[in-house]
């Protein structure tokens, strides 16, 4: 079992809603890195989607999500979330999570060293 897992995913129709959850076994790397969420469709580059800083650091987003999603933390639960609202069929890919030190550049993936196996979303219109 990784140290990052994520859990959330589903099918649902355009206009809906889904929350994503990313569980992180460990503490250092829970309070000590940035959570990223990212997206990938087959055969196309993973595209990094929000992230935050456990300790402070400021949330980002893409520009392709900027008031539909919200990710927001638990540090009771070790776990940074997700929320999905107004889904469209475009946003249908596999939702990795993934932690790094953190970073202005949060879009680039290479920068990330704990990643989770990934969560499937589909969005139907």
């Amino acid at each position: 079992q990784g140290q990052v897992q994520e859990s959330g995913g589903g099918s649902v129709q355009a206009g809906e809603s889904l929350r994503l959850s990313c569980t992180i076994s460990s503490g250092y790397i829970y309070s000590s890195r940035c959570v990223g969420w990212f997206r990938q469709v087959l055969g196309k580059e993973r595209e990094g989607v929000a992230a935050l800083g456990t300790s402070g650091w400021p949330s980002s987003y893409a520009d392709s999500v900027k008031g539909r999603f919200t990710i927001s933390q638990d540090d009771a639960k070790m776990t940074v979330y997700l929320q999905m609202n107004t889904l469209k069929p475009e946003d249908t890919a596999m939702y990795y999570c993934a932690a790094r030190v953190c970073s202005n550049n949060w879009r680039l993936a290479s920068g990330y060293t704990n990643w989770g196996q990934g969560t499937q979303v589909t969005v139907s219109s």
